[in-house]
């Protein structure tokens, strides 16, 4: 499938996973078998009317939040736009910063 249909999985995939749900767990509340679910998340069906409407229903949000996309982009957007913001920013925010960064590296 297209665009619309990647976007749509991936977004039902954060919401899951940012509820600690199971991919199986769901689709068995959604009476799926979970490669169905596995197609949907990677963006290879789209899901039915009636089964976004159910998906929305157990994740606790509305059918429209699953078409609700965060902008991507890419690695080199995402570097001029934080470089951008930090040729702005005071020596405390860049300490701030640099700190933040530093312990996130750690962590990796």
């Amino acid at each position: 499938m297209g665009e619309l249909s990647r976007k749509v999985g991936r977004r039902i995939k954060e919401i899951r996973e940012g509820l600690k749900i199971k991919q199986y767990e769901l689709a068995e509340k959604l009476d799926m078998e979970p490669s169905n679910l596995t197609r949907i998340e990677s963006g290879y069906q789209m899901p039915k009317e009636e089964n976004l409407e159910k998906i929305a229903s157990l994740l606790g949000v509305r059918v429209k939040d699953l078409f609700d996309f965060d902008e991507e982009y890419t690695r080199e957007d995402l570097i001029l736009k934080i470089v951008s913001i930090l040729k702005n920013s005071d020596i405390v925010e860049l300490e701030y910063v640099y700190k933040l960064v530093s312990e996130l590296k750690k962590m990796k």
